[in-house]
């Protein structure tokens, strides 16, 4: 088939679905992930064949079921790097590089900020934010926490992909004795976390491109104790922090207030809640002094 009869099967298929410029997004980065075809190559020789379009017109078909587009090409960009990613982890977000930049910020407005520092990211998934700040902060020794194999073996692979170093860890930071249990009692200057914040009365809200591929594990709390996981998260870091550590979180954007309480019964100082570029409550740092 033809490029341009396969661009014009997409936007067939998916218009109902998707606006037009997505699906000419879509088009371009499936046929330079799959044929080495770059968007101008598909401008200037529309007429140009390919010799086995069944490739594209599965990922046409997964993008009918609304399959993410980034599990359909196995990788995604986070903060100027690639990334391998699957249906183990979760797509990193635009928010999340916000709270990767406000943590480099911070770091870089430090008196001591050429001295060493140790970080550790709970909930590592694909590593996005361990090894964004692992890039950008070579100085700094990074630890990634994750419950899922699965998910440790994919930010394992995107370390070596970004020639990072970071010491992985499988665990549940459930466990009450997590800092024991895991971590020798090594402390940390800075620990982060975008973790399950997801009610599961907000699922209605979610498109399916979410609901039905991306793990639940990692999206999801129960909607009668939806800070379960900062709850524990706080808890541990009163014994993981060294005095003047920083906690930083991604949060639920309607539960600002809440997770701000939260961390002042710990006795934390200097909370801080950031919104995101489009106004929503979506970060927290707190400081332990």
């Amino acid at each position: 088939m033809k490029l341009a009869q396969i661009k014009n099967e997409f936007h067939n298929v998916l218009r109902k679905l998707f606006p037009k410029e997505e699906i000419d997004t879509f088009f371009y980065l499936i046929s330079e992930k799959f044929y080495g075809i770059k968007r101008i190559d598909l401008t200037m020789y529309p007429e140009k064949e390919v010799k086995d379009e069944a490739l594209i017109l599965e990922a046409l078909e997964l993008l009918k079921q609304q399959k993410p587009i980034q599990y359909i090409l196995g990788e995604t960009e986070f903060y100027g790097l690639r990334y391998k990613v699957n249906e183990d982890v979760l797509i990193p977000r635009p928010e999340t590089e916000e709270l990767v930049e406000w943590i480099l910020n911070w770091y870089s407005k430090r008196s001591e900020a050429t001295t060493d520092i140790n970080i550790l990211d709970i909930g590592t998934g694909s590593g996005c934010i361990a090894i964004s700040l692992a890039k950008n902060l070579p100085q700094a020794k990074v630890y990634g926490f994750d419950f899922s194999k699965n998910a440790l073996k994919i930010a394992k692979e995107n370390t070596k992909y970004n020639s990072v170093n970071i010491e992985f860890v499988e665990g549940d930071i459930l466990n009450e004795d997590a800092f024991e249990t895991y971590f020798n009692n090594d402390k940390f200057d800075v620990i982060v976390s975008n973790p399950p914040y997801v009610r599961a009365k907000e699922k209605q809200l979610m498109k399916p491109n979410v609901l039905d591929y991306e793990p639940h594990l990692a999206l999801f709390v129960e909607d009668d104790n939806p800070l379960l996981f900062y709850n524990a998260i706080a808890k541990f870091a009163k014994k993981a922090l060294r005095t003047n550590g920083v906690l930083f979180f991604e949060i639920n954007e309607y539960l600002g207030q809440e997770t701000v309480l939260l961390l002042e019964k710990f006795n934390y100082k200097n909370i801080v809640l950031k919104q995101d570029a489009f106004g929503k409550d979506r970060m927290v740092k707190a400081e332990l002094n």
